[in-house]
């Protein structure tokens, strides 16, 4: 069964929100991962991007498929992962830790209200 974080929001597409202030660290669940297999690139956006919720800013690549990464809120992205990026494994073996994508700096906090709790993503990715 998947690890679910209880301190986190989830999207619906997968990503992970973790808030400190008004700043999101963004990442893809231990779902995601073991869905994609292994991971063996990472391509992330530019610090100073501004997004906007359900925007792709962010590609992962397995052995398997590429995927966009869509960003669960909006904001300035203010820091980019660049230990992920050197070492895409760390998605699949630190998905909650080292694994993490991106921070955003959040421009309208209110969207996280939108995301799902950890309950809610347990019974999406039918773990509850």
């Amino acid at each position: 069964m998947a690890n679910v974080p209880s301190d986190l929001k989830y999207a619906k597409s997968h990503e992970w929100v973790r808030v400190s202030g008004n700043v999101a660290t963004v990442g893809i669940t231990d779902h995601a991962q073991h869905e994609l297999t292994d991971v063996v690139f990472v391509e992330l956006p530019e610090v100073g991007r501004k997004v906007k919720a359900g925007d792709a800013c962010a590609v992962v690549e397995s052995v398997k498929t590429a995927n966009d990464i869509y960003s669960p809120v909006s904001g300035e992205i203010t820091e980019a992962n660049k230990m992920v990026v050197a070492d895409p494994a760390l998605v699949n073996s630190e998905p909650y830790a080292d694994g993490w994508f991106y921070k955003v700096k959040l421009s309208n906090p209110a969207e996280l209200t939108a995301l799902l709790g950890p309950e809610q993503y347990q019974v999406q990715i039918g773990g509850a």
